[in-house]
């Protein structure tokens, strides 16, 4: 059983905001499993690793003995959730939500233990509120407020439409706290506005305020933006387990640390010690053989890391791809570049008609895999080894 201090320790370690810390631990001495809230828009069918973050931090609170209420947030994503966005977000259709929604309750519980998880859907209840239900909760909250929340601001300023249905979303995530009687709700930073929505319609409701604790947005593969599946710097936990064997080798070596903090169970000691290790001369290679193996092990199994470990070393160890590749970030603009411009651009051949007759001779490689298609074309937001000849490597991001 852990102790107070322990458990704070856990609850905290990654974390970006804890609000408010003295009321978590007057809750945690109350001796009681806490009933511990994160919601997810089912706007994909497929998790990444960025969705995991908070998904790892469910998994640490079952682990010290709370209820886990895993919150799909099937009702609100036919709203669409317009925290971060320029512009209104198009809602998706009740066909499109089941479908995802299938697909996550399936997934979480490579993390979560299925018979410590309560899988809920908000609209259970929001189905069964009236137009005046609705009207009624509406009036716990003002314009002005809402008007705090960046997004909404610079909208507005700038003389960009808000839809009325937007200011809904907070309303109703915050709703999802009362009707399940939330002491602990988890987000992302980008969500801090809702949660604390959720803390003041709790109070207006007559119910102890829920603790808010927010998660850093995982960067992605190319170490700049969040990962996104739309941006393609993202390992899904879907992948391959080759092809994730693949994109966690890419990871810049300081990125690693980051992926190791948020995405681990290993002891953060345990971490420190590898850390020490690296500086001590460990070649950081090896430390994300470590990573790649638990992800792997994770979400498929310790057979299928073992052989992605014994493919990667066969296709780029073996004499393949040395230790000291000259590593390469190329600017596109976002819009990406044939695969010709980019070997030119990283000083891999002379030019672009020399790129395109290496291909048609066999001669090129990206991530050790031959490349057949004279017409590639490269996306941004990864990080790959092109291999030209048997002799000239980079390792390149595109951004």
């Amino acid at each position: 059983m852990a102790s107070l201090d322990e458990a704070i320790e856990l609850i905290k370690r990654g974390a970006n905001e804890l609000l408010l810390e003295d009321e978590l631990k007057s809750k945690l001495k109350e001796g009681r499993p806490l009933r511990i809230k994160a919601g997810f828009d089912p706007t994909a069918p497929d998790l990444h690793l960025g969705h995991t973050v908070l998904i790892n931090k469910l998994r640490q609170f079952q682990e010290l003995g709370h209820e886990v209420m895993f919150l799909i947030g099937d009702f609100t994503a036919m709203i669409g959730d317009p925290t971060g966005k320029s512009s209104t977000r198009p809602p998706l259709t009740r066909d499109q939500v089941i479908e995802n929604a299938q697909t996550y309750e399936h997934q979480i519980y490579k993390i979560l233990d299925p018979e410590k998880t309560l899988v809920m859907f908000n609209s259970s209840w929001m189905n069964g509120m009236s137009a005046a239900d609705l009207i009624q909760l509406a009036s716990r909250h003002t314009v002005a407020r809402m008007l705090e929340r960046d997004d909404f601001s610079k909208r507005y300023g700038s003389g960009q439409p808000i839809a009325i249905h937007e200011f809904l979303y907070p309303l109703i995530q915050g709703y999802d706290s009362v009707a399940m009687k939330a002491d602990v709700e988890l987000g992302g930073t980008d969500q801090k506005f809702n949660l604390l929505v959720g803390r003041q319609l709790q109070e207006s409701y007559g119910q102890r305020p829920q603790t808010v604790l927010t998660m850093p947005i995982l960067e992605g593969l190319d170490g700049v933006q969040k990962m996104s599946k739309s941006l393609g710097n993202y390992i899904g936990i879907t992948d391959a387990p080759n092809e994730m064997f693949g994109k966690i080798m890419s990871v810049s070596d300081e990125l690693m640390w980051r992926y190791f903090e948020l995405l681990s169970f290993r002891p953060m000691g345990e971490i420190e010690a590898m850390k020490v290790s690296v500086a001590d001369g460990t070649n950081p290679r090896d430390i994300k053989f470590a990573l790649a193996d638990e992800l792997i092990s994770r979400f498929h199994s310790p057979v299928a890391a073992k052989a992605a470990l014994e493919d990667f070393i066969t296709r780029f160890q073996k004499g393949a791809i040395p230790d000291d590749i000259e590593e390469l970030t190329l600017d596109s603009d976002g819009a990406g570049l044939p695969l010709a411009n980019l070997l030119q651009q990283a000083g891999l051949v002379g030019s672009t008609s020399e790129a395109l007759r290496m291909v048609q001779q066999g001669a090129v490689k990206i991530d050790g895999e031959r490349v057949e298609d004279k017409k590639c074309f490269v996306a941004t937001g990864g990080t790959h080894v092109y291999q030209v000849g048997k002799r000239k490597f980079a390792k390149v991001s595109l951004n």
